[in-house]
């Protein structure tokens, strides 16, 4: 006897946590970096006591340069600054950023430097910092996936003349606290992979080593949530933002200790109960089966699917994977689009207009099995139609593949089959284990 698919679905959810939503916030949809980047110089420019930021690029160009400039200003105001950057994904950049951020006051970490040939036969490598994330003074937070680069910036390709397609989300409220945690988290667990000996030697000689200890786990500790929502004396959320309807949202991420598939099982919950619109914008596209199920199922029952991947190829073996699913989701009826006038880096997702998503997570086996990622969900019908509007706008611009740009036959085949083993082969190299 076959076991209920129902079944088999809360035994893979098991122990996965569901986000936790709380009210009061106010959020702001922010469209590539020329939006965020004015955004981040108001708060930090504002700022009065300390900045985290978390990035996979941070590049010299000249919105790198501004950044960096404003982040040294605010440390010569006495404001404690801390910033972590990849080791893969801002290696060009780490001797440009240490000249920067030199006897500035300014501390930078690097999450898993590679600057030795053999730092690539070190365990968990291919696991990267994909966060972005930006906290002043707990008062305000920015999240998503654009990195610290130009929008007409691309690393590989240079100067393009349209903007590349990305979005992030401003927060104030009390979703701050939890972006805030996971920046000093992650900025923690960086400086103590470069720094742990002296760390240790400091903790034996402390007066006080166990005190010391314990501020050090609460350091590198992820959130388990969001938390209750900060209370600055009698003031309610109402006095504090009056007018402001309260928009309920989480702060859910990807970790490679508790949070393991956080991000994956809140997109495919919010895609099991939608009832009319899903759609989904991602440049890196390589769902695993529970995903993909999650999709197929949605369109058969009626809901209207939408994936917006991309046209312009930025690596061509991630076109290579989105492609070699085509098919099977076409028969479903899912419809898919590609993004062709710039290129797409957009992570987001909306469901009914009223459960929307913005992040750093691709659906790929990168972001949804490897890397550190982090997204807000928001459940709120004027916030969704924001995001649902975006993606209307950049879907009249892309192309629609059908059965005939797909062609079909052996090559299909082949090409699913050499994706697919592929994929398998970074997993275990990885370290991931399982069925994805």
């Amino acid at each position: 006897m076959s076991k209920s698919p129902d079944l088999d679905s809360l035994r893979a959810w098991a122990g996965v946590p569901q986000p936790e939503f709380f009210g009061g916030n106010e959020l702001r949809l922010l469209r590539g970096g020329d939006e965020l980047f004015p955004a981040q110089a108001a708060a930090i420019a504002s700022g009065r006591h300390e900045i985290w930021l978390a990035t996979y690029i941070f590049h010299f160009d000249a919105a790198g340069a501004a950044l960096a400039a404003q982040l040294v200003a605010a440390a010569r105001r006495g404001l404690r600054v801390r910033v972590v950057v990849d080791g893969f994904g801002s290696r060009a950049s780490l001797p440009w950023l240490n000249q920067q951020f030199e006897g500035s006051g300014v501390a930078l970490a690097v999450f898993r430097p590679i600057d030795r040939w053999y730092s690539w036969l070190q365990p968990g490598q291919l696991r990267r910092l994909h966060q972005k994330l930006c906290v002043v003074d707990g008062d305000h937070a920015f999240v998503g996936g654009i990195n610290i680069i130009g929008d007409c910036v691309d690393l590989n390709h240079g100067a393009t003349e349209q903007p590349r397609l990305d979005f992030a989300v401003g927060v104030s409220g009390p979703l701050v606290m939890a972006v805030a945690q996971a920046a000093r988290a992650v900025w923690t667990r960086a400086y103590l992979g470069g720094d742990f000996g002296q760390e240790l030697l400091a903790l034996a000689r402390s007066s006080e080593p166990r005190a010391r200890l314990k501020r050090l786990w609460r350091g590198v500790r992820m959130p388990r949530s969001a938390g209750k929502p900060r209370r600055r004396g009698a003031q309610s959320q109402q006095e504090l933002s009056p007018g402001l309807n309260p928009v309920y949202a989480a702060f859910v991420l990807r970790d490679n200790l508790r949070r393991r598939r956080t991000i994956e099982r809140a997109y495919v919950d919010a895609i099991r109960s939608a009832q009319k619109r899903v759609d989904l914008m991602t440049p890196y596209f390589y769902p695993g089966h529970a995903f993909r199920k999650a999709l197929r199922d949605a369109a058969r029952r009626g809901v209207q699917v939408r994936l917006l991947l991309q046209g312009k190829l930025d690596y061509r073996i991630a076109g290579m994977a989105a492609q070699a699913l085509y098919a099977e989701l076409l028969g479903h009826g899912v419809l898919i689009y590609e993004y062709t006038p710039a290129y797409l880096h957009a992570k987001v997702c909306v469901v009914d207009e009223k459960w929307a998503t913005v992040g750093s997570s691709n659906i790929d086996p990168l972001s949804l099995l490897l890397n550190l990622e982090a997204n807000v969900i928001v459940r709120d019908a004027e916030f969704a139609r924001a995001v649902a509007k975006q993606f209307d706008a950049a879907a009249l611009l892309s192309r629609q593949v059908d059965r005939q740009y797909l062609g079909g036959g052996l090559r299909a085949v082949l090409r699913r089959a050499l994706v697919a083993w592929a994929a398998y082969v970074y997993l275990r190299v990885a370290g991931a284990t399982g069925r994805y």
